[in-house]
Formats: structure tokens, sequence, C-alpha cells
């Protein structure tokens, strides 16, 4: 098996799908509601900035692994040969489908209250299901595929994806659970007393 293009095949195809799927639900969100469940705060502020942060490199990322197809772009992303090996790349591609299998289980679950960004509104506190052992179950599942996508491609470009990455979730996580605790105060308090923020 080629790995050189395993791996490319692998992420053009995988970015581009969650690119079509994370927007066609954002949009068929919008038409049923009338509102955006997409909420990147206020210009300036530090979940802005986070916000912009995160969907910079996403689209640096799909731009990548799609022009990877048909450029040479690999000897720009400073590649790690010795680990450009097939054991690497396919354990990779593991995460990035249990990463995939994940964020969908948590999305289906969540149904109507799922937002992107910190909610600034009316939602229900979800804490059965995957949140019955994780206060962000999605998170885990998103940093699980940045994780992958470095083993997929291992680089410098992909180790400061990832090192980014995970310090945008991180950071976007207390946004949220400050947001929730201005919500539902006592409830949201006794649940945090209950459940971790990761595992």
């Amino acid at each position: 098996m080629d790995v050189d293009l395993l791996s490319r095949y692998f992420l053009a195809i995988y970015f581009l799908v969650i690119g079509v799927h994370y927007t066609s639900v954002a949009l068929g969100r919008l038409q049923r509601t009338g509102q955006s469940h997409i909420n990147a705060g206020r210009t300036g502020t530090k979940p802005w900035i986070v916000r912009q942060t995160f969907n910079f490199f996403r689209t640096a990322i799909l731009v990548l692994c799609v022009s990877r197809l048909l450029l040479p772009t690999d000897s720009y992303l400073g590649r790690f040969d010795s680990l450009y090996q097939l054991p690497v790349v396919l354990t990779g591609i593991v995460l990035m489908l249990a990463s995939l299998s994940i964020v969908s289980y948590v999305h289906s679950y969540m149904g109507s209250e799922w937002r992107s960004g910190v909610a600034d509104g009316a939602t229900q506190l979800l804490t059965e299901g995957p949140y019955k052992h994780s206060r962000n179950p999605m998170f885990i599942g998103i940093m699980l595929g940045q994780l992958g996508f470095f083993f997929s491609l291992p680089s410098l470009f992909t180790l400061i994806c990832f090192i980014a990455g995970a310090t945008a979730i991180i950071s976007q996580a207390k946004h949220e659970e400050n947001a929730l605790n201005a919500l539902y105060g006592g409830p949201y308090e006794q649940y945090k007393q209950q459940v971790s923020r990761w595992l």
C-alpha cells in the first residue's frame, strides 16, 4: 500500500466531507429555526479570537489537504519522514474515524440543543448520555481528530495545527462552561461536581 497516496486521498476526502456536513447542518438549522446556531461571540472578545483562530486553521487545513492531490506541497510542511510510515498513518486514520464517530454521535444526541460556540440563550442542560461521563464529549472527539491528523501527515505544520487546535478547544471549553454556569447556576455547579471536564 502506498502510504503517500493513502494519506493524500484520505485527508482530502475526509476534510471535504466534514466541510460539507458542517455547512449543511448549520444551514438546515438556520432554515428550520430562523436563527443561526453558530455564535462566534462579540468581536474582539476572547471567544471571538478563539473562534477566528479555529476557523483560520480549519480553512488552511482544507485548502492544504485538497491541494496535496495536485501540488507537491509536502516539502513546505516540514514533514517528519521518519514518522511518515504506514503504521503511523493508519493509526492517524483510525483516530480520525473514531473522532468522526464520537462527534457525530454527540451531535445527534444534542439534537436541537446543538450550538457552535458559546450558547447565548436558553437551552436544555444535558447531563445524560455522553454528558454523563464528560462535560465536553464533543471537544474530546475533536481533539482526538486533531491528534489523528498529525499522525496521518506527521509534519511541523500538523504539529502546529494540533497545538493551536487543542489550545483553542481548552479555552473554548472554559468559556462555554462559564456561559452555562451563568445560565443554570446551582444545577450546573452540581453537575460540575459530579462529572469532570474531560474524562
